[in-house]
């Protein structure tokens, strides 16, 4: 199994990791706000027979440089297809994205429809303006930048625990990981940028959701959405936007699961992907076949 790596991106040091087959169909997977690509790591080993799996830490967050605009949800888009141009990946993706990467994979759909063969869209951004309190406080002009000043083990735990509705799930392991990300010289401008740009303290910004609805619909395309009931970031009522933006969205609720089912119950959500990228395989024209929700 692969290892991250470092490539060159128009410039920009960009951590990338790729796995599976070379040859087989390509499973972008992008993370979430504040977020690296460790948080698909479980995924490795349980999705990369017969696909090629690829992951970065988007411009600005993990190991990654920023881009040198300002951070929006458009240049976080292109800069994961600007990393894909770099490796000489040009076919058509299954796009997997968590949290905010679940409306940058809608994103990439607005930007380049053709480069997008499918959607998964794991507690996904974009559905409903509840966010977690947490977020919501770095849109202040003066608690926002003092937040970020500094981040402690005690900060980085409590915001690992908030992923999971099992606090088991919030190891030393990953808590060391978070502090290793705050210690970089970028990431905390970037973070306030993507959050002030996306919120305020009342919650999400009602304009950039429905520019993003407007091009899912445009733009229809196989898709899976899965979340986790427990979720304490984006409240799991979201899933019923969801379902009626995108009604032949084959959707899972999974009880018991945080913000981060690719990582809370690893096993079950390889198990629900795959079955859905075999069945895009199979399905004539672009939308998929109705399905009902399951728990």
């Amino acid at each position: 199994m692969s290892a991250p790596a470092f490539i060159s991106v128009r410039g920009r040091r960009t951590r990338v990791r790729i796995a599976g087959d070379p040859a087989g169909p390509p499973v972008l997977m992008l993370h979430g706000i504040g977020r690296s690509l460790e948080d698909w790591a479980p995924q490795y080993p349980r999705l990369a027979q017969g696909y090629r799996l690829i992951s970065l830490d988007l411009p600005g967050f993990g190991f990654s440089a920023r881009s040198p605009e300002p951070t929006t949800l458009q240049v976080l888009a292109r800069g994961a297809l600007e990393t894909l141009d770099a490796l000489g990946e040009r076919r058509p993706l299954h796009v997997l994205g968590n949290s905010l990467g679940g409306a940058i994979a809608q994103r990439l759909l607005a930007l380049d429809a053709e480069r997008v063969a499918s959607l998964v869209l794991v507690d996904s951004a974009g559905f409903g303006p509840e966010v977690a309190f947490a977020l919501r406080l770095l849109a202040l002009p003066v608690l926002g930048p003092l937040a970020i000043r500094r981040t402690t083990r005690a900060g980085a735990l409590m915001t690992e625990r908030l992923m999971y509705a099992d606090p088991a799930v919030a190891t030393k392991e990953r808590v060391d990981h978070a502090l290793a990300i705050a210690r970089q010289p970028g990431p905390g401008a970037v973070l306030l940028e993507t959050v002030r740009g996306l919120s305020t303290v009342r919650g999400a910004k009602p304009g950039w959701q429905a520019e993003l609805a407007a091009a899912v619909v445009k733009y229809p395309r196989p898709t899976l959405i899965i979340w986790g009931e427990d979720d304490r970031v984006l409240p799991a009522r979201h899933l019923d936007s969801a379902r009626g933006l995108l009604p032949h969205a084959e959707t899972h609720l999974l009880p018991g699961i945080g913000h981060m089912p690719q990582v809370e119950c690893p096993d079950r959500f390889a198990e629900l992907v795959l079955a859905f990228l075999a069945a895009t395989k199979h399905r004539d024209g672009t939308l998929p076949r109705d399905s009902a929700a399951s728990r």
